[in-house]
């Protein structure tokens, strides 16, 4: 399963971060979001309620009873091996942080989940690799990002990259030129907006848009 789940994040390039909804929303989400032609799905604890990580490990689990083989759900914002262990409970198939933590990485990889931590330095970057990091993620992507990730990944060419936060339909191409293996998006495809007013089909469509500019770059 950690080839097939890798393998897809190299060809699909995108991972559709959904947060800040309920489990019914983000069960229509992820409906729209691959009839939109995007298979990768992120769900993402929110730190500032520990009390919500039951919610959020029943809508991992939720999306993977009710999308089967059609969708990975990964789970997002993990940053402790409890969360780890929530998650791959709940059916998680990858893992993915905003930081560098070497526990959590050994914990995903013990575990036979696909490590995807955080990082912004090289020293981070190296340091998540060198502790069994499938990818590492590239966050926060502000300002003039894909010349930053050129420039990362010109001498750490053998770490898969991913682009997350500030990527948007615009500029999406330019990450996966600059090097990045794909993307994370949230708020600019996974709308909360568009999903608490029931409005699936705005987030279908932009997904299509996604998919689109990545094949155009393909």
């Amino acid at each position: 399963m950690r080839e097939t789940i890798i393998n897809e994040i190299c060809n699909q390039k995108i991972i559709a971060i959904i947060r800040g909804v309920n489990e019914q929303e983000a069960i229509a989400a992820a409906k729209a979001l691959y009839d939109g032609g995007i298979t990768l799905v992120e769900v993402t604890f929110n730190q500032k309620s520990p009390e919500t990580f039951i919610d959020t490990a029943n809508t991992i689990k939720s999306i993977k009873e009710q999308m089967g083989d059609k969708i990975f759900v990964g789970a997002g914002t993990v940053t402790s091996t409890e969360l780890v262990e929530m998650a791959a409970d709940a059916g998680a198939s990858y893992i993915i942080s905003p930081d560098t933590d070497v526990s959590v990485i050994s914990k995903t990889r013990e575990l036979g989940l696909v490590s995807i931590p955080g990082a912004y330095t090289p020293t981070e970057a190296k340091t998540a690799y060198n502790a069994g990091a499938d990818f590492v993620k590239l966050f926060p992507c502000v300002g003039d990002a894909p010349s930053y990730i050129k420039a990362v990944c010109g001498p750490l060419n053998h770490i898969k990259f991913l682009a997350v936060g500030g990527v948007n339909d615009n500029n999406v191409t330019d990450f996966l030129k600059a090097g990045a293996v794909g993307v994370g998006v949230g708020g600019n495809l996974a709308n909360k907006d568009w999903i608490k007013s029931g409005d699936y089909q705005k987030v279908c469509d932009a997904a299509k848009k996604y998919i689109e500019k990545i094949r155009s770059f393909k």
